[in-house]
């Protein structure tokens, strides 16, 4: 999964991850249950490090494994590609182009739902994101991949 927050990943997932069937593995949701407040950015970085060799692991046992993270960075998916690779299996990539005002509004929306496992994503930290640190895959990029799905807006994806 590849996306900002608000995108759309932890919905499909949950749906893939069903009809698949998969084990979905998503450091916001590991965190809440292990009591540990979202904004708390080094233990989510060792989790989310320890959740990847828990999937490899998977992998190695012949398990379907949906990694819900967003890969903001180019750097982040080619290492996942390298890894998997290495295990003898492919990587299917689903892209969430979603434009940042779509993302204001939803997580506008999921912000006051108050969900216990749904990071609080403000409209400023959102467009900083997106301006700072997002670094949306190319065609080339994608091409990569042994399958990638592009998500756009108006797609039947709900979120």
């Amino acid at each position: 999964m590849c996306g900002l927050p608000g995108s759309g990943k932890t919905t499909l997932s949950r749906k893939l991850a069903a009809e698949i069937p998969a084990i979905r593995l998503c450091t916001d949701d590991w965190q809440t249950a292990l009591g540990v407040a979202h904004n708390n950015e080094k233990f989510h970085d060792l989790l989310e490090d320890q959740l990847w060799v828990f999937a490899q692991e998977l992998i190695c046992l012949g398990q379907t494994v949906i990694f819900e993270k967003g890969l903001w960075r180019r750097s982040e998916r080619d290492e996942k590609r390298r890894q998997a690779k290495r295990l003898g299996v492919d990587i299917e990539l689903h892209y969430f182009d979603i434009p940042v005002s779509e993302l204001e509004r939803r997580l506008e929306l999921r912000n006051n739902a108050g969900n216990a496992n749904a990071y609080h994503v403000s409209k400023k930290q959102i467009q900083e994101y997106a301006a700072k640190f997002f670094q949306p895959p190319d065609k080339a990029e994608l091409a990569l991949f042994a399958k990638s799905v592009v998500h756009k807006l108006g797609d039947d994806q709900k979120v």
